[in-house]
């Protein structure tokens, strides 16, 4: 049953003036109650937004006037990801103190790291600057590292190397090339090889089965001339005639004394990074091999 009430009032919304039927009516449409309503939703939602921001900027400024920060710490007040400010501290840019168990960092010494990461773009983008002047032609190339005209041309679209154009010639970046190539040389143990015409002779394989094993077990090889080797070691334990070496591990202790970490740091990385580690009895034993690539000193 509808009211038989009518006071004039005017609308909160439009500030209309229109005839209501209730006392408590303070808005003159269905529309106008909804749009409210969602302004009123709005301001709640960017009053909570402006608390939470304060409240972290309040944080901030009380992690300004301490002297030593943990790594979470150190990485809320730069913004970073927790990860972030461990790799610096693996790789010596950011030094830590370890007091029970526990790994701090000085205030000043994250402030001196943004000293060093600017002076090293500044030294960078000098090197970016420097022309390039020494040039390989592409004859030389190939007779160098004994490739063929149509795999260089290749190499170069992936890798990008940078070249010109000289009276007909094409000139290559002796530097790139040469940076390249190294990365491509076999491993220094690897002494003794296989040609293709003695795996063939010794096992009987054709060129395609040869290509097939080789990729599949991912063989080491290296170019003589235009000749492909293949480490004959690797190729013996592929084919089942040589026994592969063990693995050698670390314990959790001397991975923790020979890297100068704490169980948490060193668990953190061989989580995030797939380290390979088995479990002999309640001793856990992790590769020797693979945390020693992911913590050697980077090479350029």
């Amino acid at each position: 049953m509808s009211s038989n009430i009518e006071i004039k009032k005017i609308c909160k919304w439009c500030g209309n003036e229109f005839t209501a039927r209730k006392t408590t009516t303070e808005y003159c449409s269905h529309r106008c109650s909804n749009l409210a309503y969602k302004e009123r939703k709005r301001q709640k939602r960017l009053g909570e937004y402006q608390r939470e921001y304060e409240y972290q900027e309040s944080g901030k400024v009380e992690l300004e006037k301490q002297e030593f920060l943990t790594p979470t710490q150190a990485a809320k007040l730069m913004g970073l990801c927790t990860k972030s400010i461990y790799n610096y501290i693996s790789n010596g840019s950011i030094k830590v103190w370890r007091l029970c168990r526990k790994t701090l960092i000085r205030r000043k010494d994250l402030d001196a790291l943004f000293t060093e990461i600017s002076e090293q773009q500044r030294i960078t983008a000098t090197i970016k600057k420097q022309p390039i002047t020494e040039f390989y032609t592409t004859k030389e190339v190939l007779e160098k590292f004994g490739i063929s005209n149509s795999w260089l041309f290749k190499a170069a679209k992936e890798n990008n190397f940078p070249k010109t154009i000289q009276r007909g010639k094409t000139l290559w970046s002796k530097s790139h090339i040469d940076r390249f190539f190294a990365k491509k040389k076999p491993q220094e143990d690897i002494t003794e090889w296989y040609t293709v015409a003695e795996i063939q002779e010794r096992f009987g394989m054709t060129l395609s089965a040869i290509y097939n094993l080789v990729s599949k077990e991912g063989i080491p090889k290296k170019k003589v001339g235009c000749e492909a080797r293949y480490s004959k070691r690797h190729f013996d334990i592929a084919k089942g005639v040589a026994e592969p070496k063990e693995p050698e591990y670390y314990t959790m202790p001397e991975a923790m004394e020979h890297f100068n970490m704490t169980r948490d740091q060193l668990y953190h990385y061989i989580k995030t990074h797939g380290i390979t580690k088995v479990k002999v009895g309640r001793i856990i034993k992790i590769s020797k091999q693979e945390l020693d690539n992911l913590f050697a000193p980077p090479t350029i």
